[in-house]
């Protein structure tokens, strides 16, 4: 007769040696975002994403090549009472690296302080090559707090430039990504491009579709306008579940 291991064996989940960095890096970054929140700081997530060629169209002209085909880049900031009334960016990937907008965070800084007064911006930090696994000997906080510059993908964020303003700009773990409310508008910003995209389109043959024009700057619009105040509070409180998660495994540990 087979013998079977014991059921609670079953439930035994091995722990990822990372799950404690994790987890300290995800409480100084909090517990930072919570003090700044109780002294009056509001809190919007700033950040860029990335739209293909392809994504827009539905068809991938590399032809299995490595030659790179024309990404867009979106900029644009969000919290809790929706998008920041901001005029969001969008450049195509080679037009941004020769302008090089270095300005572009100045005047977001200069907008949010006149909408809001005082913000913690959060930023997500590019993941850099040699840095995909956080360093076991260093204390996390010397890993989150913002450091002279903050790279994104194209943009670069300066945490002086904020203090200018009279923000504080901090960087969100890179472990802990699912504290960006940011990143949910984004996929759903793409989701709306797929779905819709036919319909920005100047012509169709005989139920065709030609994707030879394309009304980007409308779709794109659209897409972001479709995602209202209240689809923003939505995001904002499925991350606000997560920090109260943490934060409640903080204050049992304590006791």
């Amino acid at each position: 007769m087979p013998h079977f291991a014991n059921p609670l064996l079953r439930n035994i989940v091995t722990r990822n040696p990372l799950d404690n960095i994790k987890r300290k890096q995800c409480l100084q970054y909090l517990k930072t975002l919570k003090t700044l929140q109780y002294d009056g700081f509001k809190t919007v997530y700033f950040g860029e994403t990335e739209i293909a060629e392809s994504l827009v169209t539905g068809k991938d002209f590399s032809d299995g090549s490595f030659m790179q085909t024309p990404t867009w880049c979106i900029v644009h900031a969000g919290g809790s009472q929706g998008w920041v009334p901001w005029k969001y960016r969008m450049f195509l990937r080679d037009e941004l690296c020769v302008k090089q907008e270095e300005s572009l965070f100045s005047e977001f800084c200069d907008m949010a302080r006149k909408t809001y007064g005082k913000c913690a911006i959060v930023v997500k930090e590019r993941r850099q090559q040699g840095k995909m696994k956080p360093e076991e000997d260093k204390e996390p906080e010397a890993q989150i707090h913002a450091p002279s510059v903050i790279n994104l993908t194209s943009l670069v964020c300066c945490p002086k430039v904020a203090k200018s303003c009279g923000h504080e700009l901090l960087s969100l773990p890179s472990l802990c990504n699912y504290l960006n409310p940011l990143d949910s508008a984004w996929s759903s910003l793409k989701w709306f491009i797929i779905s819709n995209r036919k319909e920005f389109c100047l012509q169709y043959i005989d139920s065709v579709y030609s994707y030879q024009y394309i009304l980007l700057s409308n779709l794109i619009g659209k897409g972001i306008k479709r995602i209202n105040p209240s689809k923003w509070k939505t995001l904002v409180n499925k991350v606000r579940r997560w920090e109260n998660y943490y934060l409640a495994g903080a204050t049992r540990a304590d006791v």
